[in-house]
């Protein structure tokens, strides 16, 4: 009995290991590498897929060689720039024009009213997004330094007068005013009267130069010109002129030519005197 139920045990046993025996000879059989692709996808739906053995060598793909993968692909080496972009809009702005000028059927003058709506939609976009930038940075802001509303430019300029006068009242403890006139010109009869109502508000010193020998009813203690103008380096011929002289560098600073009005001649005054250049603007 105990034989006969050994053996017939081991029937049992060899029975049941013939499914893993053809499994077994199945993937030995299928171990060498597959010779093309649909081969190996076939092989990987079968024992990765349908019968779920667990992970083999085939389905674990391996990592890609960095040497050979594929490279991202580079930018455009040669990008449209906006400068091009915006010299097409023009050119096509141009086009568009000309050909409704010369060709003004409806068609035409309609594609050229659209498209230039189109770009005067972009310029007021442009504008805005201008405007709220200046708004949100200061240092963007030039209205700030030379305002443009009514209220702010009032009060800028009257401190900027204050500056001014204060700078003009000490004027006279190093500079002096060369005035060239002529008896016969008639803008010097004009400016004449100007150069002294500023010249004795701040009490400078002027030295006037008749060009042509004759008098002047302002200055009455002129001098005639000699080498006076081309040693200050003033155009020839042209009246009236006004140089300041600088008394501590020995050099003569041009005003201008011309009827100045006495605002406009003390705020050259202020601006050449204790300006730099840039600095006002």
């Amino acid at each position: 009995m105990i034989r006969l139920s050994t053996l017939g045990a081991l029937t049992l046993v060899g029975t049941a290991l013939l499914p893993f025996a053809a499994t077994a000879q199945a993937v030995s059989a299928t171990a060498e590498p597959p010779t093309n692709s649909a081969a190996s996808t076939s092989a990987e739906a079968l024992y990765c897929e349908q019968r779920r053995l667990g992970y083999w060598f085939y389905c674990v793909k391996p990592e890609p060689d960095p040497k050979t993968e594929d490279l991202p692909q580079q930018a455009n080496p040669d990008p449209v720039r906006a400068t091009q972009e915006l010299d097409a809009i023009t050119a096509e702005l141009r086009e568009l024009k000309a050909r409704a000028i010369l060709y003004p059927t409806e068609a035409n003058v309609a594609a050229y009213i659209r498209f230039q709506r189109a770009q005067l939609d972009r310029a007021s976009l442009f504008s805005d997004v201008w405007q709220r930038a200046i708004w949100q940075d200061p240092e963007l802001d030039y209205t700030l330094e030379r305002p443009v509303g009514a209220l702010a430019k009032k009060q800028w300029q009257d401190a900027r007068a204050a500056e001014r006068d204060t700078v003009m009242a000490q004027l006279t403890q190093r500079y002096g005013l060369f005035y060239f006139f002529s008896s016969t010109c008639a803008p010097c009869e004009v400016m004449g009267p100007i150069v002294k109502g500023v010249a004795d508000r701040w009490r400078i010193t002027v030295r006037a130069i008749s060009t042509d020998g004759g008098p002047s009813r302002h200055f009455p203690d002129y001098r005639v010109e000699t080498t006076q103008r081309s040693k200050l380096g003033l155009e020839p011929k042209v009246t009236p002129a006004l140089v300041l002289w600088d008394s501590v560098t020995r050099r003569p600073i041009p005003i201008g030519y011309g009827v100045l009005s006495a605002d406009e001649l003390q705020d050259r005054i202020y601006l050449l005197t204790s300006k730099e250049a840039g600095h006002d603007y």
